[in-house]
């Protein structure tokens, strides 16, 4: 599923660079001169200039994201060979601990949590959970949006905003499927809201569960007066419950213009079961819910005795009380249409209408009762031919009740290059060799006439029942439960928990394990590894510390919420270049003694840079945005373009909550 949106991802060729890129390149390096001029150290200095070549290519998408992370890893890595001739003493990164990013736990952790969403997906899980978000929600973005972020930012809140995000990713895949709204439509919003998620509980991200401890740390050197208490569970539920709100009212009311339309792996099926159909026939037909009123005429009629007038194919149908039918000995030309009863049917939008008024119908705007039967998941449009020696030629559909025996809908007939269609009564036309039908199935029966040598199968591009496990669901349930309870109730390493989960999915047979590693987006994986190193470099050669305090040297004499403000823009530009966690250990101390000197609560300063850590929306360097990226087809600038305002309005609803509820 990665590799086709990896194969999308634009970015530029190699070699070649645009006027632009050549200008913000002179920028960038003046930028970095300017920088080795003022800095401390010439190790800081060579730090700062690695830095400003990291955002340049990350900004100008010289190369893809993937490839300009590796690229600064190996420069990190070739400093200690070229020590001498740089002025330092040793490498800026030890190379023993060049590759640790690749053993990581954050990176492990997403391989892992890829795995599990993978297996969750293959028994039908996710599947059922987007069907029921679309019967919800529709098939709009502004009520599919609110439904899929707010579900994910409150599981975000109790787990890792990276698992929660990546756990909902086939729903996402799912629904975009069924709902034809290009990924990268969704997969933003749910991704920030994720991310949002991880402020609303003390467990809900990295830099929250480490904030207790470093209090503790801090007080050990603070006088008994000024000692700070630590939080508690749900100090943070306010100012997070306020960010995650805000997330999903800027995604509803400003995504139609900071959204892109990119092409995502949801095209592999197709968002649109009767474009095919359109394309090679010329006929506009679509699927559509209709439900039979009290005071329709319909009522007491057979299937046979309206279809052919109306040019209407009812394809699906559900008795009150009763569950859908679709397939395979659901439906016949005898069925008798009753009151309350829901018909799923193919016909022309101007046939539809006329059927509607005549017979007093309620027409649905989108599908609930099929939304997951009628879904390009489980049933569309497929060609079929009737060979040589096919005991059908010369029966027709009727005489062989095609619809109720076969599961197969026909809709269309070509022969000698002409179309015939529903209204031309092709039921009752005697079959010839070499005729194709064009027909509305279920996958799982289109299956089974593949083995029929009755036909001739032409479509073959089509998701099969075979691929989904729905046997497997029991241990599925049981290795994610395992995952999910070793993640919040206990203190071991969260990879080895996933990682629990995901190899008892594989040992269980929900997945095997080359379907494990097609789970897993290595784009995503290089893309967080490689960045490690430079994180480690800023950390380790004081380059961090050095910004930090020329940043609160500038605001040390401003009102309070000014230097508040200071380190929460601090923290946030910090969390876009290096780990969340290596951030909040780095500033807290620096926060607290800010605190004190300016007179104000430490606490809420070291409260400020944990939350402020997770305003990471401008690039895809977070994991969460890094897991997106692939797969909804999202490039560095369009992080910027959403991600901008986002960081914006997190830093103004976070500074606006924190002073009205602390």
């Amino acid at each position: 599923m990665n590799k086709l949106a990896d194969e999308e991802q634009t970015v530029a060729k190699p070699g070649i660079v645009t006027p632009k890129q050549m200008i913000a390149a002179v920028v960038f390096a003046v930028l970095a001169l300017f920088l080795a001029s003022v800095v401390p150290s010439v190790e800081v200095a060579w730090v700062s200039a690695i830095l400003m070549l990291t955002i340049y290519l990350f900004a100008f998408e010289v190369v893809g994201v993937d490839v300009a992370a590796a690229t600064v890893m190996v420069l990190l890595g070739l400093t200690t060979l070229l020590a001498p001739y740089m002025g330092l003493e040793q490498g800026l990164v030890d190379n023993k601990h060049l590759f640790d990013g690749f053993s990581s736990n954050a990176v492990i952790s997403i391989i892992a949590v890829m795995i599990i969403g993978a297996g969750l997906d293959k028994t039908g899980i996710m599947s059922k959970v987007a069907a029921f978000i679309l019967k919800v929600g529709g098939t709009t973005e502004g009520r599919i949006i609110p439904i899929i972020s707010a579900t994910v930012g409150f599981i975000s809140s109790f787990m890792q905003n990276v698992g929660a995000a990546a756990l909902f990713l086939p729903v996402v895949s799912r629904i975009s499927a069924r709902s034809g709204l290009p990924m990268s439509r969704l997969l933003m919003p749910m991704g920030f809201t994720a991310i949002l998620g991880g402020t609303m509980t003390m467990v809900g991200s990295s830099p929250l569960i480490l904030l207790n401890d470093l209090i503790l740390t801090s007080n050990k050197a603070l006088p008994a007066a000024q000692q700070m208490d630590t939080w508690g569970l749900f100090s943070v539920t306010p100012v997070g419950a306020a960010l995650i709100v805000t997330g999903i009212l800027y995604f509803v009311l400003a995504g139609r213009f900071v959204l892109p339309k990119t092409k995502s792996e949801s095209s592999t099926v197709g968002s649109d079961p009767m474009a095919y159909f359109h394309d090679v026939y010329g006929v506009d037909f679509a699927v559509n819910e209709l439900v039979v009123t009290n005071n329709s005429d319909l009522i007491g009629k057979k299937l046979d005795e309206v279809e052919t007038s109306y040019r209407v194919r009812v394809i699906a149908n559900k008795r009150s009380g009763e569950a859908g039918r679709v397939g395979p000995g659901a439906l016949a030309r005898d069925t008798i249409i009753e009151a309350g009863m829901v018909l799923g049917i193919v016909a022309d939008p101007h046939d539809l209408t006329h059927f509607v008024e005549k017979y007093e119908l309620k027409k649905r705007k989108e599908l609930r009762t099929f939304s997951e039967s009628l879904s390009v998941t489980k049933a569309g449009i497929a060609e079929v031919v009737i060979p040589p020696g096919s005991s059908l030629i010369g029966k027709n559909a009727r005489d062989v009740w095609m619809r109720k025996t076969y599961g197969l809908a026909m809709i269309g007939l070509h022969r000698d290059g002409e179309t015939m269609r529903e209204g031309d009564d092709i039921r009752s036309m005697p079959f010839h060799p070499g005729d194709t039908l064009v027909v509305h199935t279920a996958w799982n029966a289109l299956e089974r006439i593949e083995k029929d040598r009755d036909f001739v199968v032409v479509t073959t591009e089509y998701p099969r029942e075979e691929e989904m496990r729905p046997h497997k669901i029991l241990p599925a349930a049981i290795f994610f439960g395992i995952a999910l309870f070793m993640v919040l109730f206990t203190d071991i390493r969260l990879s080895v928990a996933l990682l629990t989960g995901a190899m008892g999915m594989v040992l269980s047979g929900v997945l095997n394990i080359e379907e494990a590693y097609d789970a897993v987006s290595w784009k995503t994986v290089f893309l967080l590894a490689s960045l490690i190193p430079l994180g480690l470099a800023v950390e380790t050669t004081g380059t961090a510390k050095w910004i930090a305090e020329q940043v609160l040297f500038v605001v040390g004499d401003m009102p309070v919420w000014v230097i508040q403000a200071a380190v929460a823009i601090l923290a946030t530009f910090f969390t876009l270049v290096m780990s969340n966690v290596g951030a909040t250990v780095l500033l807290v101390p620096l926060a607290v003694n800010i605190a004190i000197g300016a007179g104000a609560n430490p606490a809420v300063f070291a409260l400020t840079v944990a939350i402020a850590t997770s305003n990471s929306f401008l690039i895809p360097t977070h994991q969460v945005n890094a897991l997106i990226m692939g797969p909804a087809g999202y490039r560095v600038a369009d992080f910027m373009k959403a991600g901008g305002i986002m960081t914006v309005l997190f830093l103004v609803v976070m500074m606006v909550m924190m002073n009205l509820v602390f």
